[in-house]
């Protein structure tokens, strides 16, 4: 059963929600224009406190001086405690210097002003925009200077009461500045943040784009190298024999048909196999589910077919399995005729057709072993003698290939020249597999002989 949730009805309370609203356009005209809040906030000071202490009827206005001080010192008063808060985001620490020492001058004299109020704002900026270890310093001097106010404050209460209600208001200040520089600091770590998800998920998208690429070169490389390597043994052999045996020709063509049919049956498989993975819901994904499902990936069971094939093409290929690498788990089968179609195809292609290879699948313990050994093109055991650099570039790539594939699944392989003249491949691959991910992957180039 789906839990019901609930919203907050004082989030939906239309009030909240227009406060919400009006905050919003307030901090994106504020960021705009940050002097213009700041002027609006020294005009409020100036009318709404500075006012009542130029009053003529001053008998009527609580705490407006108690000095006989003329207008204009008043007013020079007033506009020192509040005209310092033009600046007061730019250089709060002096800012709320300037602003301290007139209102030190001011109870100095012996006058209390509305307009002291200057110097809560001022240390509200000063937690709000200045720096934490000014702080420190800022609020000793707050307390003394409202000690010194509440001692000489003209009301007839405690100077301790006083001291305590002025202490909570700058408490209050203090609190608030912090309050909302931190909030606005998390809400930038927690951006800064998004835009670093952001960017790794667009790096992982890239390195999975680039893993599933190098998967579908791997897999072009096999079923077309493979194939065409077959077909062009098959040519060369049913051309030789057109004159000599027309028979062994046709059946030249006839194997020449059935490996294209077959490879462009395993090309069919993996484009439906991406088809599937890029239209998962669509239509055409279950097309593509029905086709993988009705040829499925080759494995340890066809590799009679592979060497048939390439026996067909003139090599001499003996195979042979040891326990039963039939009940290994299915990548690693694909894995294993993977690398057994790359090393026959380089033995193909580089120790021509009057070649013999040897091909083991065993099972020991908890590994399976795949060795595949040729020995050589007839008249030279080396290989570079024979072939010009771009067959050994291929070769190269073909080897880094099958390693690549190896790693996939914790294995490793070995390719090199026999002592004896060929060439052999060896790859070990544990029978339990744990995949390996594609940025742990080997950087290798294959060694051509």
């Amino acid at each position: 059963m789906t839990p019901v949730m609930t919203e907050d009805p004082l989030w939906g309370h239309p009030q909240v929600a227009w406060l919400v609203c009006a905050g919003r356009r307030l901090r994106r005209a504020d960021r705009e224009r940050p002097w213009v809040l700041d002027v609006v906030l020294v005009l409020v000071a100036l009318l709404a406190f500075g006012l009542l202490d130029l009053l003529p009827d001053r008998e009527h206005v609580a705490i407006v001086r108690t000095a006989d001080l003329p207008l204009y010192g008043v007013g020079a008063l007033q506009l020192g405690l509040t005209l310092p808060l033009l600046w007061r985001r730019k250089a709060p620490s002096a800012v709320f210097a300037a602003v301290l020492a007139v209102f030190l001058l001011q109870w100095s004299l012996n006058v209390s002003l509305h307009s002291d109020i200057a110097l809560f704002i001022a240390l509200y900026s000063l937690a709000r925009h200045g720096r934490l270890q000014h702080l420190g310093f800022g609020c000793g001097a707050m307390l003394a200077a409202l000690l010194l106010a509440a001692v000489r404050v003209p009301v007839p209460i405690s100077p301790l009461i006083a001291l305590f209600f002025l202490c909570s208001a700058a408490t209050a200040a203090v609190a608030l500045g912090l309050g909302i520089r931190l909030g606005w600091a998390y809400l930038v770590a927690l951006q800064d943040r998004a835009a670093r998800l952001e960017v790794e998920r667009d790096q992982r998208s890239k390195l999975a784009a680039a893993a599933e690429r190098a998967r579908v070169a791997r897999e072009m490389h096999d079923i077309v190298g493979h194939n065409l390597s077959v077909i062009i043994g098959l040519a060369d052999g049913g051309a030789r024999a057109a004159d000599v045996a027309p028979a062994r020709s046709k059946q030249a063509l006839q194997l020449i048909a059935g490996t294209s049919r077959q490879a462009l049956g395993e090309l069919r498989r993996m484009l439906a196999v991406l088809r599937e993975e890029r239209d998962e819901e669509g239509e055409g994904g279950e097309d593509a589910a029905g086709a993988a499902e009705l040829s499925p990936q080759p494995g340890v069971a066809d590799l009679d077919v592979l060497c048939e094939r390439v026996r067909a093409a003139g090599p001499e290929v003996v195979y042979r399995t040891v326990g039963e690498p039939d009940a290994l788990d299915p990548g690693v089968q694909l894995t294993v005729y993977r690398i057994v179609q790359e090393s026959l195809t380089n033995t193909l292609k580089h120790a021509g057709t009057d070649t013999r290879a040897q091909l083991t699948v065993s099972t020991e313990g908890a590994e399976v072993h795949v060795r595949v050994e040729d020995t050589g093109p007839p008249g030279g055991p080396l290989r570079p003698a024979h072939h010009p650099p771009t067959g050994l570039d291929e070769q190269a790539h073909g080897i880094a290939g099958m390693r690549e594939r190896a790693a996939l699944y914790g294995g490793t392989v070995t390719a090199g020249p026999r002592p004896g003249g060929g060439w052999s491949v060896d790859a070990v691959l544990p029978l339990s597999p744990v995949p390996v991910p594609t940025s742990a992957l080997p950087r290798t180039t294959g060694s051509a002989s």
